[in-house]
C-alpha cells in the first residue's frame, strides 16, 4: 500500500468505529494541537462545544472518505457554521457530522483511556459510560497523525441524503460497492464525459473508490487499454468492467478486514492485499499471468500504468 490511503483500509476502520463507537454520546473533546481542526476556524472550545452531548451514529464511508454522522440533545448548534454559539437544544433533527481528514498519516484509534497517550496524539475524544456497549466500556476514540495533514472538521449533511453525507463532500460519486451505486447512470455519464477510461476511473465525480492500483487490476481483468475512449463503451462493456472492478476492491477488502481484530482501529497498516501477486500492478517485464507477454509500465499523469501489450491493446489512432 505504500503510503497510499488504501480504501479497503478506510472501511475496516468504518467497521471498527461503527462497532466501538455507534450509539454513544460525546462528553468530552480535548483538542491538543490547532491543525488538527484548522478546518474550524472558530477554534477548538467551539469545536468542543459543538460536539459535547452529541449521539454518534453508524461511521460511513464514501470511496476514501469516512464520517461519523452526529445527532441528539445537548449543547449543539443549530448549524455547523462555525462563529455562533451553540444553542441548548432537547434533539436536534437537522444533519451534522464529523469528517475524518486522514491526510498521509492519520490515524483513528480506539484506546483504553488509561493507555498512554501516542507521542503524536491530536485529539481525544471521551464518551458518557450511559449508553456504551459493555465492550467498549472505559474506551476513548484519538485521533494520532504525525505529519498533522489531516483533522477532523464538522459539517452539515445534505439535506434528505440517507447517508448523512456532509456538505462539503456532495461531489463525490458513490464507490461500486455501495448498494445505491447506479449502474446504468454510470454508463449514461461514461459515454458522455468523453475522455479515456482510465482518468474516467479515478474520477470520483463519477466513481469513488477506484485507485491507481485497482484501476490497473481491474483493467488487465477486462483486457482493456487505460486509453481506450469511454465514449466506445457499450453497456455490456460497462457491466463487464464494473464487475471486474468490484471483485478486485472486494478481494482486497475481505483480505484487509481481517486484520481488524481488537481496539486498534488503523488504517495505515500494510494491507495483505499488497502483499499477495498482483496480475498487473507492479510487474513491469514479468510476464503476463494470461500470455506470458512481458508488463510494461508508461507513465500516467504523474503516477505509472501498467499493462499486458497483447491482452491490452491500445486504441487505433482517430
Amino acid at each position: 500500500m505504500g503510503k497510499k490511503k488504501a480504501e479497503e483500509y478506510v472501511e475496516v476502520v468504518r467497521r471498527g468505529l461503527e462497532r466501538w463507537v455507534t450509539g454513544r454520546t460525546i462528553d468530552t473533546v480535548e483538542v491538543r494541537h490547532p491543525r488538527a481542526i484548522r478546518r474550524h476556524t472558530a477554534g477548538a472550545d467551539d469545536f468542543a462545544a459543538r460536539l459535547k452531548g452529541l449521539r454518534v451514529g453508524p461511521a460511513r464511508r464514501r470511496g476514501k472518505y469516512l464520517w461519523l454522522p452526529v445527532a441528539g440533545g445537548g449543547p449543539s448548534a443549530q448549524s455547523a457554521a462555525e462563529g455562533i454559539a451553540p444553542v441548548l437544544t432537547p434533539s436536534v433533527t437537522h444533519g451534522l457530522a464529523i469528517l475524518a481528514h486522514l491526510g498521509m498519516s492519520g490515524q483513528l484509534l480506539v484506546q483504553p483511556q488509561d493507555a498512554p497517550d501516542e507521542k503524536h496524539l491530536r485529539i481525544r475524544i471521551g464518551f458518557l459510560a450511559a449508553g456504551t456497549p459493555a465492550e467498549a466500556a472505559g474506551t476513548e476514540l484519538r485521533f494520532v497523525d504525525q505529519r498533522t495533514f489531516g483533522g477532523l472538521s464538522l459539517h452539515d449533511t445534505v439535506p434528505g441524503d440517507p447517508d448523512l453525507l456532509p456538505d462539503v463532500i456532495a461531489h463525490i460519486a458513490r464507490d461500486p460497492l455501495d448498494p445505491a451505486f447506479d449502474d446504468a447512470a454510470f454508463h449514461d455519464a461514461l459515454r458522455r464525459r468523453r475522455t479515456t477510461i482510465k482518468r474516467a476511473l479515478l474520477d470520483q465525480t463519477l466513481i469513488s473508490g477506484v485507485g491507481n492500483i485497482y484501476a490497473d487490476e481491474a483493467l488487465w481483468r477486462s483486457r482493456l487499454h487505460y486509453d481506450r475512449p469511454t465514449a466506445t463503451f457499450t453497456r455490456p462493456r460497462t457491466a463487464e468492467l464494473l464487475g471486474h472492478v468490484r471483485d478486485v476492491m472486494s478481494e482486497a477488502l475481505a483480505v484487509g478486514g481481517t486484520s481488524f481484530d481488537s481496539l486498534y482501529v488503523n488504517v495505515n497498516g500494510e494491507s495483505g492485499y499488497f502483499e499477495r501477486s498482483l496480475d498487473a500492478y507492479g510487474r513491469e517485464d514479468e510476464p503476463c499471468r494470461r500470455c506470458g507477454t512481458p508488463i510494461r509500465r508508461r507513465p500516467w499523469m504523474n503516477r505509472s500504468s501498467y499493462f499486458c501489450p497483447r491482452c491490452q491493446r491500445p486504441p487505433r489512432p482517430s
